[in-house]
């Protein structure tokens, strides 16, 4: 009977230590959006899923939605820095003047309107720029959305003067400069306060990208939807991927291995892409649903670039009173995408 009973405690103490050994560590990663939105359908679950496998189950990243671990999608950075969550979903222009070298890549006109090609760009300006400021978690990734699409109720804009005390979201200090610029009322808000300002007419429409219209169901609170002409998005908006320093750091070095191998440029890359295939969605949604859609001219696109140059100087200006220099973030940044798109 002793014999027995030391068998069968050993052999539940085996199958505890497989239990341990099959999953090591549970990773909890946060975003702001609904699930079925594009990033988190084409990127952060195959990269939970890629992750999973690839460490045959040692790892596993739960994703979790509209915020559920608590905060609020402007504290996003500070909950993984300390640690209240693993990792997550980041929007540094959330915190205005925090990340101010950040805003380059959000300037006007500063990106095409791929956003592959622009998370590209993005990765490689963080890798020079940016590092520093992000110091105290661990960047995964660094990307950017496809173009901004002013979405309305009623008809589309059509010329620069239609803009003319509009009131409208914008997500980020670069594009609220260039709504005030074009003659509207900016109202700077994170993406989940948007659909119930529509409904409550705090504002008139905003700027977002199509993959994210379904999702806020803008296809209901919006009649237009309206893009500018030519290859260039009127603005963007720049992610970071990241997680918590202390628990990557914490990991053994064949998993942190794995992390690796789902980070950077090629997860950058992969994070943009997961915008491009929403868009292509998105767009057709509200196609189907009747609603407007609409591009500007060329040559009203042109007004409204020169206005965009005019709040990229300002923009310099500020920085070089800061004490960056604000010339050669923009260069930098010009750089990048130029580069990455001859790759293309």
């Amino acid at each position: 009977m002793h014999l027995i009973k030391s068998a069968a405690l050993l052999a539940a103490l085996g199958l505890s230590a497989t239990l341990a050994t099959a999953q090591e560590v549970t990773l909890r990663f946060q975003h702001f959006v609904s699930p079925a939105s594009a990033n988190p359908t084409y990127f952060m679950q195959p990269w939970a899923d890629a992750i999973e496998e690839q460490s045959n189950g040692r790892i596993k990243v739960e994703l979790y939605p509209f915020m559920q671990l608590g905060g609020s999608a402007p504290s996003q950075y500070d909950l993984i820095r300390d640690g209240a969550i693993d990792g997550g979903w980041v929007i540094p222009g959330y915190q205005p003047n925090r990340f101010p070298e950040a805003e380059a890549m959000e300037l006007p006109f500063m990106t095409s309107k791929s956003g592959e090609e622009a998370s590209a760009a993005a990765w490689e300006f963080t890798q020079e720029y940016l590092m520093d400021d992000f110091a105290d978690v661990h960047v995964i990734a660094a990307h950017m959305h496809g173009p901004g699409i002013v979405h309305k109720r009623g008809a589309s804009v059509a010329t620069l003067e239609d803009f003319a005390g509009l009131k409208l979201r914008g997500p980020s200090r670069p594009a609220t400069m260039l709504l005030e610029k074009l003659g509207a009322t900016p109202i700077g808000m994170p993406v989940p306060q948007f659909p119930e300002a529509l409904s409550r007419g705090v504002v008139d429409g905003g700027v977002i990208t199509w993959e994210m219209s379904p999702s806020l169901k803008l296809d209901e609170l919006t009649d237009s939807h309206t893009d500018v002409a030519g290859d260039e998005a009127l603005y963007n908006l720049y992610f970071i991927w990241a997680m918590n320093k202390d628990v990557y750091e914490g990991l053994p070095d064949d998993l942190r291995a794995i992390i690796d191998a789902n980070s950077g440029m090629m997860a950058s890359r992969w994070a943009g892409r997961a915008h491009d295939t929403g868009d292509v969605v998105g767009r057709d949604v509200m196609a189907a649903d009747g609603n407007e859609i609409a591009q500007l001219s060329e040559a009203e696109t042109d007004r409204i670039k020169a206005l965009g140059a005019e709040v990229t100087a300002d923009w310099i200006a500020e920085m070089d009173a800061k004490g960056y220099d604000g010339a050669a973030l923009v260069t930098s940044a010009q750089a990048a995408v130029a580069a990455n798109r001859a790759a293309e």
